[in-house]
């Protein structure tokens, strides 16, 4: 992932999502031969020059001021999240910083935190998708057909990416998984900025670009999101549709992210969670009655 390339492949796309007559210009002369704003166009709303964005789109100026980057923000109409995300890109130095380690490591009172919940399913998800921590109701619902104890070996996690996009158990349990795709792509995107030049990261974009064309298709339109809350419907092999609420949690010393999932009281999805959970989750007699036992093993 070249960061010049990554600055100018985003500017682009979004300079092509905006017609003239969006930015308050009058189309004139000839057919345009490509869709969006002109380079000069830009510039010229931004209050820079022609030459200026020029550089700046090819990754020849990397000491653009706040001014300049909150006036493109502005005319391209960012959001917040794709807002911070021009500035990582056009601040590589800064973000390298950032850099993740190989293999994020899990805090014991975090992964205990997240074994303890019972009736809500809860993950613990990493800088790039990672599983580093799931409860038995959030394995249940996700991904039964993996090992539980993965996500204690690194090399083993699951990816919520990989799950999506090369898994075909996955791929059936989401109705809307086209919109599920993107969520992943922009995830990592956001990462991208975060984390430029990460090896780690570097890799699994190299994995599923060649491996699904898909996410090569979504990963070239550069699409930027965060991870916070919304709903997600799921086809479950087991107890059926599902229509599920979910908050990102975003701990920053962390650097992670844990989600939980719940159903509207009263309705067919909480019951079908119910049921999920009673189907996977072992009895409170049958924890109890494991204690005792192993509060007596002479080992």
């Amino acid at each position: 992932m070249e960061r010049r390339d990554d600055l100018g492949e985003f500017l682009r796309s979004r300079r092509a999502r905006l017609r003239p007559e969006d930015a308050g210009l009058t189309a004139y002369g000839a057919r345009r031969r490509v869709p969006g704003l002109r380079r000069e166009e830009l510039a010229q709303l931004a209050g820079v020059s022609a030459a200026y964005y020029t550089r700046l789109e090819q990754g020849q100026s990397g000491n653009a001021s706040d001014a300049v980057l909150d006036a493109l923000a502005r005319v391209l109409r960012l959001d917040a999240d794709e807002h911070a995300h021009l500035r990582n890109l056009a601040r590589p130095r800064q973000a390298r910083r950032r850099n993740a380690a190989k293999h994020e490591k899990v805090r014991a009172p975090l992964r205990r935190l997240v074994h303890a919940i019972d009736e809500v399913p809860t993950i613990l998800v990493g800088r790039f998708g990672h599983i580093l921590a799931w409860n038995r109701l959030g394995h249940a619902l996700l991904a039964p057909h993996y090992d539980f104890a993965a996500t204690d070996r690194p090399a083993d996690r699951p990816n919520c990416a990989r799950l999506v996009f090369l898994d075909a158990h996955t791929r059936a349990l989401y109705p809307d998984w086209a919109s599920k795709a993107s969520d992943n792509v922009a995830y990592l995107r956001v990462a991208a900025g975060q984390y430029p030049d990460d090896p780690q990261l570097t890799e699994l974009v190299g994995e599923l670009t060649l491996k699904s064309r898909e996410f090569a298709e979504m990963w070239a339109a550069h699409p930027v999101r965060g991870k916070r809350h919304g709903t997600q419907r799921l086809e479950h092999p087991l107890v059926g549709a599902m229509s599920l609420e979910y908050e990102s949690l975003h701990l920053p010393d962390d650097s992670c992210v844990l989600s939980t999932f719940t159903a509207e009281p009263g309705s067919p999805s909480e019951s079908a969670l119910m049921l999920l959970a009673g189907l996977t989750l072992p009895t409170r007699s049958q924890t109890a009655s494991a204690s005792v036992t192993s509060a007596g093993d002479p080992r």
